[in-house]
């Protein structure tokens, strides 16, 4: 969860009154926030962040917004969102972009005359929506201009490595976009991003003046704004439409919110996308959602009635339209973390305050146990560590790539379930088995010294579209040992062991996959049921993890072990 550096000065300025500190922490319940230190002499205020769908509240201007909204009780307007007429600046898209980095958006900034901690703040939120929201720059990346020295209309577009030269930031000497690929500290750094591609993605102006090689590096003439700079362009580039378009909203609104006017650019796109072929940025991303007033109260387990959610809402940002058994909700343009009744559920707690729902003791007692399947669970756990394995706890969130593609196996394979319009591609899927948590974990560990003997049991999630929800969740054990003769037989005698003391009966039977070598592979057999796999990874999956070491492996259902009397 993102920690970031707010001053007390600059809070209270943006929110528009004087706050001590004992207040300031009160109100960040209102943001998910929690105050992690605080220096008097400087006003500097340290706060974590704890919720990951808002990247508009990882920034004083957001937290200061979400605040004036509960004590005025009403959501804010922004001109530029509604203004109709056409914008004066443009911004052409070139042919091929969507290939590389597709899309684009920017707006301009007038009247705000930058100060330092204005800087500052600038600076930190373009770091952590790149960084965290933008995945290291890979689906977002920020860029901020002077405007007086740039030339419209601009052009994003794409040139060959060395056909273009321009002095970076950070340098004084010009450099081809090659040379700062392999020479430039944020050229090394994301140079990924930009592999394979044979023509690199650049911004340039009417004159041919280059603004940045996006998502690299500003060029220092005209991308390094500094104190006293009262005209800026901000511009966001990515492959996720609607991530760079919220990106942009809430730059704008973080600008806005300091006394700058907004003015909107046209970007126009060779290709069509889902907002069209010509976008004018900011816009409104939001549509408008019906919420029925019980499924909140179910929810919150307390009947409120219409007017009282309306209310709550009103003073969280929202707009917000009722009927008698109905709301029609649209969150503002800086937000697009609504997917589920419950997210509006959860916004009307917290602007309510959850102390003020009185708590309800049960209305029956009643003595609690372990479940059968939880104390199997345990069981197993004791006997493993008694073999010299060492237990893992990893996320049952997963990629897409982790699951699949660096296990050798292909969609049609290995079909997981994905979440849905989900912030971060590294945790996009549930885990489907829990061996890539286990080759995750053994990827950072080559300098432990070896044999390595791990194993984890947890949730995992198998698609089955017969189900209700279409899919299952069912409890698994995976097992690892890796050091340079690890193979099939000393697996096999640690499997052999734990059904023993298990008093479980089970054979192996020859199969083929194809994250493990041919001939090295067995299904787990269990009352004629296949409970699991046990084998040898396959090279190639070692090369997909980059370890070095051979490894074998067991992975098998603990439901299928269950037995009351244990």
């Amino acid at each position: 969860m993102p920690t970031i550096s707010i001053f007390q000065k600059d809070f209270e300025s943006l929110l528009g009154q004087s706050a001590s500190i004992d207040q300031i922490e009160n109100w960040l319940m209102l943001v998910k926030g929690e105050l992690k230190d605080h220096t008097p002499a400087t006003g500097e205020i340290r706060v974590e962040l704890q919720d990951s769908n808002r990247p508009d509240t990882w920034c004083v201007e957001g937290i200061a917004r979400q605040i004036r909204i509960k004590l005025q009780g009403s959501p804010v307007a922004y001109p530029f969102l509604e203004t109709k007429s056409r914008p004066k600046r443009t911004i052409t898209v070139g042919k091929g972009m969507e290939d590389v980095r597709p899309f684009f958006a920017a707006c301009c900034a007038t009247g705000y005359q930058v100060t330092e901690e204005g800087l500052a703040q600038l600076i930190q939120v373009q770091e952590k929506l790149a960084d965290i929201y933008g995945h290291k720059r890979q689906t977002v990346s920020i860029g901020l201009y002077r405007l007086p020295k740039i030339q419209f209309p601009v052009t994003y577009g794409l040139v060959k490595p060395e056909e273009a030269r321009f002095t970076p930031l950070g340098m004084t000497e010009k450099l081809t976009l090659k040379d700062i690929l392999t020479v430039h500290p944020k050229g090394i750094e994301y140079s990924s991003i930009l592999a394979d591609h044979p023509t690199l993605p650049l911004l340039w102006d009417k004159e041919g003046q280059i603004l940045s090689f996006p998502p690299i590096i500003n060029s220092r003439e005209i991308g390094e704004v500094q104190i006293g700079d009262s005209e800026l362009m901000v511009e966001v580039t990515g492959t996720d439409l609607r991530m760079v378009l919220l990106t942009l909203n809430i730059f704008a609104a973080n600008l806005a919110d300091r006394g700058a006017e907004i003015e909107p650019i046209e970007i126009v796109y060779p290709y069509a996308t889902d907002w069209g072929k010509t976008i004018r940025t900011p816009c409104e991303i939001s549509e408008v959602q019906k919420v029925p007033v019980h499924a909140i109260e179910s929810a919150l387990g307390l009947p409120m009635g219409v007017e009282t959610i309306h209310q709550a809402l009103s003073a969280y940002g929202y707009q917000v339209k009722a009927s008698r058994h109905t709301l029609a909700v649209r969150l503002p343009s800086y937000r697009s973390d609504l997917m589920h009744p419950i997210d509006v559920a959860e916004d009307v707690a917290i602007s309510r305050g959850y102390a003020s729902f009185e708590p309800i003791m049960p209305s029956q007692f009643t003595v609690g146990s372990l479940s059968a399947l939880e104390l199997t669970s345990d069981y197993v756990r004791d006997h493993m560590v008694g073999m010299g394995f060492q237990e893992m706890f990893s996320n049952i969130l997963m990629s897409h790539e982790d699951l699949v593609e660096r296990m050798n196996l292909t969609p049609a394979d290995h079909p997981v379930v994905e979440v849905d319009n989900v912030m971060s591609l590294n945790y996009s899927c549930l885990r489907s088995w829990i061996l890539p948590s286990l080759l995750r974990i053994e990827t950072a560990s080559p300098r432990a010294f070896y044999p390595h003997r791990l194993f984890e049991i947890g949730e995992v999630a198998i698609q089955n579209l017969s189900l209700e929800l279409g899919s299952k969740t069912v409890i698994k054990l995976a097992s690892l040992v890796a050091h340079p003769h690890a193979n099939f037989s000393e697996i096999h005698t640690s499997l052999d062991v734990l059904m023993y003391y298990l008093v479980q009966d089970y054979t192996l039977e020859p199969t083929s996959h194809k994250s493990f070598l041919d001939g090295r592979v067995g299904k787990i057999m269990v009352e004629g049921k296949s409970i699991g796999l046990i084998g040898e990874l396959h090279p190639e999956v070692l090369e997909a993890w980059q370890i070095s070491m051979p490894i074998s492996v067991f992975e098998l259902e603990v439901d299928a072990l269950v037995r009351e009397e244990r």
